[in-house]
C-alpha cells in the first residue's frame, strides 16, 4: 500500500505536468489590436515542486509544502536562438521576491522554470527586496537587467517598518545564468522605480527611462516618465533628468506612470508600452498604454493615443493587488510578431499577441485624449458621423 508521501507526490506531480503541457488557445473575440489567450502562462503552481516540497520521505512523510510560493508576476522577456525566456518575479510566502528564468519553445505556452533561481549578487548595501526586472539586449553586446532594489529607509522614525527607499539595480549577463552586479543608478531623484535602459547609445552615452518620485509610494511633485543620459554603465550617474511623458489630471495616468519594457525600434519610431495609474473608490487601477517616439530623438513623443491599450478584465482583476495589469516584458520578433507579457493583479502572468504593423496603426490612428468631456463628445460624434456617412454611401 502506498504511503501518504507517495500518494501525494504522485497526484501533485501528475497535476503539475498536466498544467505545464496544457494548450493555450487564443480567445475568440479581440479588439483587433491584440489577442488575449485562454489561460495565464505562469502561476505560482507552475513553479517546480522541488522548489516547494521536501522530496525526502524521512524528513517529510506527509509530503508537505515547506517553502511556499505566493505569486509569479512582472517578467522581463527576451528571445534567444528561438527560445522564449522570461525573467520572472517570484514571491515566496515570506513576501521576499527573487528572479527566476522560465523558458519555452513557444511564446504562448509550455513555460518551464530552470532548476535554480537567479543568484543576484548583492551590493555593499544589501537589498532587502528586488523585483520587476527589465531585460534589454544593448548594442554594446551585453544583456542588461534593470530592476527595483528596495531597502528600509534609514531615516524612518523608530517603529516605522513600512518606509523604504527604492533605487534602480543594474546587472549584466551574456547567458542569463551568471550575472555581474554593477552600481545602482544615481539620479537627482530621491526615489526611482521602473527604470528602463534604452537599447542603443545616444550621443555615445547610455540612455535611461526613469520614474522619479518624492516618496516610496507617493510620487509627490515627481512622477512621469523621465529621460537621462549616463557616461558609463558600471557607475551610472544621470546628472540631468527631464520628464518626457507627464502625469495628467483625470486621465489613466493621473497618479503614476512609468515605462514598461525597453521600447521597440520600428522604421517609424520607437514603440513604447507603459503603465498608467489612476485612483478609484476601490483603490489604484493600473492599465497599459502605448505611444511612439522619434527614431532619432527617442525622448520626443510623436504619437500618443488617448486612453489605455490593455486593462484588467474578468479573472485578471482579482489577486493580491486587484484591478492591476503591469508589463515589463515584450518580445518583438524579426518577422513583425509582438508578444506582450503582462501580469494581472500581482499574481500571475499572461500573454497578448499583436504585430508591429498593428501597433503602429494603433498609435498613429487612435485619437489623442481630448481631456474634457465636451471635447470628447465632439470627437466621438465626428467619428460616428464619418462612419454613418461611409455606411450610407456604401450600402
Amino acid at each position: 500500500m502506498a504511503t501518504v508521501f507517495e500518494q501525494r507526490k504522485y497526484v501533485l506531480s501528475n497535476h503539475y505536468e498536466q498544467l505545464i503541457s496544457r494548450p493555450n488557445l487564443p480567445l475568440t473575440l479581440s479588439n483587433g489590436v491584440f489577442q488575449r489567450y485562454e489561460h495565464p502562462i505562469l502561476t505560482a503552481a507552475h513553479t517546480p515542486l522541488f522548489w516547494r516540497y521536501d522530496f525526502n520521505p524521512d524528513t517529510n512523510p506527509y509530503f508537505m509544502e515547506r517553502m511556499g510560493i505566493n505569486a509569479v508576476f512582472n517578467p522581463g522577456a527576451i528571445e534567444i536562438d528561438g527560445r522564449y525566456l522570461l525573467a520572472v518575479r517570484v514571491e515566496g510566502v515570506d513576501r521576499k521576491s527573487f528572479f527566476a528564468i522560465a523558458e519555452s519553445s513557444s511564446p504562448t505556452e509550455g513555460f518551464r522554470f530552470w532548476d535554480y533561481p537567479i543568484v543576484m549578487p548583492e551590493c555593499d548595501q544589501p537589498d532587502i527586496n528586488i523585483y520587476d526586472m527589465r531585460l534589454c539586449k544593448h548594442e554594446d553586446g551585453y544583456i542588461y537587467g534593470l530592476f527595483c532594489t528596495e531597502r528600509k529607509d534609514p531615516n524612518a522614525p523608530s517603529g516605522d517598518l513600512s518606509s523604504a527607499v527604492a533605487a534602480c539595480g543594474i546587472a549584466r549577463t551574456t547567458d542569463l545564468k551568471e550575472w555581474e552586479r554593477l552600481d545602482d543608478l544615481i539620479t537627482p531623484s530621491p526615489q526611482q522605480r521602473n527604470v528602463v535602459l534604452h537599447p542603443e547609445f545616444i550621443n555615445g552615452q547610455y540612455a535611461f527611462y526613469t520614474r522619479p518620485q518624492d516618496g516610496f509610494i507617493s510620487t509627490g511633485s515627481g512622477g512621469g516618465i523621465g529621460w537621462g543620459l549616463a557616461k558609463n554603465i558600471e557607475h551610472a550617474v544621470i546628472e540631468k533628468e527631464i520628464i518626457i511623458d507627464e502625469r495628467q489630471y483625470h486621465t489613466i495616468k493621473e497618479v503614476k506612470n512609468g515605462q514598461g519594457p525597453a521600447p521597440i525600434r520600428t522604421p517609424e519610431g520607437w514603440l513604447h508600452i507603459a503603465h498608467g495609474v489612476r485612483n478609484t473608490a476601490a483603490g489604484l487601477r493600473y492599465v497599459l498604454y502605448s505611444f511612439l517616439t522619434d527614431l532619432h530623438e527617442p525622448w520626443r513623443i510623436i504619437y500618443a493615443p488617448g486612453g489605455y491599450l490593455l486593462a484588467p478584465e474578468d479573472e485578471e482583476r482579482v489577486g493580491d493587488v486587484s484591478n492591476v495589469v503591469f508589463c515589463n516584458g515584450v518580445i518583438a520578433r524579426d518577422n513583425g510578431e509582438v508578444y506582450i507579457y503582462y501580469a494581472s493583479s500581482d499574481t500571475k502572468i499572461h500573454v497578448a499577441t499583436t504585430s508591429i504593423k498593428k501597433l503602429l496603426d494603433y498609435v498613429k490612428n487612435t485619437p489623442q485624449d481630448a481631456l474634457r468631456s465636451f471635447a470628447c463628445v465632439e470627437q466621438r460624434n465626428s467619428f460616428i458621423q464619418r462612419n454613418l456617412s461611409y455606411l450610407h454611401n456604401n450600402q
